[in-house]
């Protein structure tokens, strides 16, 4: 049935946005290389989940691939659709590159069968490091109200049913509240800041890709936490070394701390085909290695 899942949204809404962004905002965006990009990510996530099956067979569950065609391929259309909504090449071959590598990160760079990184995230920064034909672009969306109105009202359809405003929100209050204190400090008027917080590109972040529910802190206390860590390492790198896209290097950074946030604030992990997972009521520190049967 479509739109049954929370992702269903999520992917027309990124869709909506690459379309609204080519179209309205002149992007120089190729949406053939959108098809290369979304068919990388398909097909290594169809590769990789097959070979995993086949690692995992037995005799009492044979590997079967007809399964596989399904399960993963809504993660890997909302990977690519953040790529190509992010990064901007000057050949269609990095765009494939970061897309196999944001799918791959997900199979082997995950701690207690959890991945930490964000997918498109770690594509992207990947290739920022690896080619010099990639960069991202954070004015591409300028910083018009009504974008700041979709922006909210788009998010709404996914945070609602996922529980992850907490994310959102700790972000966006820590980052904003740091931006408003230098702008008092410097004695700048208030359309600087107003400026720098309408930022499309910054909304997108806060509400797409750094509230990815399988790859950020299970508890509400740690993802709280992990945000205005975020925020605080993007204000740095931003006024520290003025670097254009400290937003995806500080989510990059700070990623693998989800595995010691998860130790320390415990709650059950996020699952799709389930309701919002309840939260421990208490700060539990326990650094014992119990694995979880969860991709």
């Amino acid at each position: 049935m479509p739109f049954s899942d929370a992702r269903d949204y999520q992917i027309a809404i990124l869709s909506g946005f690459l379309f609204l962004g080519v179209y309205t905002r002149d992007w120089t965006l190729h949406l053939d290389w959108v098809g290369f990009t979304v068919a990388a990510c398909v097909l290594t996530q169809w590769s990789l989940s097959a070979w995993q099956a086949r690692q995992k067979a037995t005799i009492e569950k044979p590997f079967q691939i007809q399964p596989l065609l399904i399960s993963g391929l809504r993660s890997s259309l909302i990977t690519a659709l953040g790529i190509s909504l992010l990064l901007r090449v000057n050949h269609p071959i990095v765009l494939v590159l970061a897309g196999s590598l944001a799918i791959a990160s997900k199979f082997f760079l995950k701690y207690e069968n959890k991945h930490f990184f964000n997918p498109a995230n770690f594509g992207i920064i990947t290739v920022l490091l690896l080619s010099k034909d990639a960069w991202v672009s954070p004015g591409q969306w300028g910083t018009d109200w009504w974008y700041l109105i979709l922006f909210f009202s788009a998010a709404g359809l996914v945070l609602n049913k996922v529980g992850r405003w907490d994310t959102s929100i700790a972000f966006l209050i820590s980052y904003g509240g740091l931006e408003i204190a230098r702008n008092f400090w410097l004695g700048w008027s208030w359309d600087v800041v107003a400026h720098q917080l309408s930022s499309g590109s910054l909304l997108l972040f806060a509400f797409f890709m750094l509230t990815d529910p399988r790859s950020i802190p299970n508890a509400k206390k740690g993802r709280i936490f992990w945000s205005i860590s975020i925020a605080l390492l993007t204000f740095i790198l931003q006024h520290g070394v003025y670097s254009s896209s400290a937003i995806f290097w500080a989510l990059f950074a700070l990623a693998p701390t989800t595995v010691l946030i998860d130790k320390v604030w415990k709650s059950s992990r996020f699952n799709w085909q389930e309701s919002e997972p309840k939260e421990s009521s208490k700060f539990a520190p326990d650094f014992s290695m119990q694995p979880v049967n969860l991709l």
